[in-house]
């Protein structure tokens, strides 16, 4: 039977909406404040020790001359560590900047130079790379309130702080730097706004409450951690945190640990069902999981089924960005979708697909995705140049996307700078992926475009199963079949394994500078 209950809406949303970040403990500390909140291995916190030992590391970040307005890092793996400084700053309106210590040492310190960081925090007990960074920079360890092992850099004496804002929707709670298609890394200012508003409307969505129990593998220096995070400490729920993503721990947890929501990237699915293969186990133990949700990479259609076929849940594929907090579109739980589509439009965001001279366009045709909400971003810091051209004067964000609308549901098909023109004709890299992808040896594909003589031509690059001996002429013939001339890539490149971010999401300009450099 379908679900009659109304969709809920913006006055939903807002109803007790916390005013900053670590406003969200309150609900958990007043009703159950022996409930688990964080969850770290063999370490727990329940509500009660939450509240407090933030409250500690808030004072400890004061003492260590953290002010009002300063940008502070927390170059961490997800831990209980990074979740008690990343509430703390907001308790002390300092933003947070938290930071993969997976990035390289120049990615490190352009983003420290670049934000004005008062100071670096470290987990250095938590990764060896987080340690590695600490010693680098010459950073003491230390203890900040509860916190032991703490990597502490020296105070920058030079930086000002940002002045303080009252509203929430304008006092900015965490710094978030995303290099984008480009490379260079941009630094986009979330209010305590914009990251409440979206994770309460995705709570909302989920149906959650202090009964759930999030798996939380994706990285909390991307939105969708924070995200995460947020959302589940807002409904009194259990945080589950993971520094590094293995399948058979994943496989492991959901069988035996009472997890009920588990969010990924196509490859988190991808990994353990090689894992399942691998190891030749029958069936996968579904547990108490309830609900199974996919964003950050265009999804397989054929991954998808698999998924489904063996946890017995509907896989269902959402869309969002950095820049808007980062809650998009998402297929809902009452209305599951066979294809890969990434839903409607959740309620308190506006959206529109244009064409390349800003005028709507119908549906079933591909365009630019602008997007207007309390999810946009305040902008990118100290870059007024690049947030004039990302929001316009009425509010709209261009997500640099191209997408298209069937009914209320929304596609995705690449983003603009993304876009071949091959002989005149529009080539969406993300078609001629899921061609690839539906190749029962391709593990993950990317497609980028290459100038050749005033003109592009399609370049593929394929992740094959770990001892597979099909060759760049197979799949050349296997996409033949099912693409029209222009759409068939001139060559496919096969690598062990595919560049991308922590989150899995592919990094395409860098095959592309490989196809420039070669």
């Amino acid at each position: 039977m379908a679900d009659t209950r109304r969709e809920f809406d913006v006055a939903d949303i807002l109803d007790g909406l916390p005013e900053r970040l670590h406003d969200t403990m309150v609900r958990g500390v007043a009703e159950t404040p022996d409930h688990p909140a964080l969850i770290e291995d063999d370490r727990t916190w329940s509500y009660r020790q939450l509240a407090d030992n933030v409250a500690q590391v808030a004072v400890s970040l004061l003492a260590l001359g953290i002010r009002p307005g300063d940008r502070m890092m927390v170059v961490s793996e997800n831990s209980i560590g990074l979740a008690a400084l990343l509430l703390a700053a907001s308790k002390i309106n300092a933003w947070a900047i938290v930071v993969n210590p997976r990035l390289s040492s120049r990615e490190l310190d352009q983003i420290r130079d670049h934000s004005g960081s008062r100071r670096m925090f470290f987990t250095a007990d938590v990764s060896a790379e987080a340690a590695n960074h600490a010693q680098r920079v010459g950073a003491e360890i230390g203890r900040i309130g509860p916190l032991e092992n703490i990597g502490i850099s020296a105070l920058n004496e030079a930086t000002l702080p940002e002045p303080v804002e009252v509203s929430a929707a304008k006092q900015v709670a965490v710094l978030i730097y995303t290099s984008g298609t480009t490379g260079t890394p941009k630094g986009v200012m979330l209010t305590h706004e914009n990251l409440l508003f979206s994770a309460k409307t995705t709570a909302l969505f989920r149906r959650m409450d202090n009964r759930d129990k999030l798996y939380v593998v994706l990285p909390i220096s991307h939105i969708v951690g924070v995200s995460l995070l947020l959302m589940t400490l807002m409904t009194g729920g259990t945080v589950r945190l993971v520094s590094k993503y293995d399948p058979a721990a994943l496989a492991k947890a959901i069988a035996e640990e009472g997890i009920t929501i588990l969010n990924g990237v196509p490859a988190t699915y991808q990994r353990l069902l090689e894992y399942k293969t691998l190891n030749g186990i029958s069936r996968l133990e579904k547990g108490s999981l309830r609900y199974i949700g996919v964003a950050g990479a265009p999804l397989d259609p054929d991954l998808k089924s698999r998924v489904e076929a063996e946890l017995g849940l509907s896989l269902l594929n959402g869309y969002g960005i950095t820049e808007c907090a980062p809650g998009i579109s998402g297929v809902r739980m009452e209305a599951p979708r066979a294809d890969s589509g990434v839903g409607k439009i959740v309620p308190g965001v506006e959206g529109r697909i244009v064409d390349r001279d800003g005028k709507p366009v119908a549906d079933g045709t591909v365009g630019e995705l602008h997007v207007r909400g309390r999810n946009v971003m305040r902008g990118y810091y100290r870059a007024p140049d690049l947030t004039e051209k990302a929001i316009d004067r009425d509010g709209w964000f261009n997500t640099g996307d191209l997408a298209y609308l069937d009914g209320d549901c929304m596609f995705i098909v690449g983003r603009t700078k993304e876009m071949i023109i091959r002989s005149g004709f529009n080539v969406y890299p993300a078609e001629v992926e899921a061609v690839l992808s539906l190749h029962e040896d391709v593990v993950q594909s990317a497609v980028v475009g290459r100038a050749a003589g005033g003109n592009e031509e399609v370049v593929a690059f394929v992740q094959l199963l770990k001892g597979s001996k099909v060759t760049p002429s197979d799949l050349m013939t296997f996409a033949g079949k099912q693409l029209t001339s222009y759409k068939r890539p001139s060559q496919i490149i096969v690598l062990d394994v595919l560049p991308a971010t922590s989150t899995g999401k592919i990094l395409k300009h860098k095959l592309a500078e490989s196809l420039r450099e070669s």
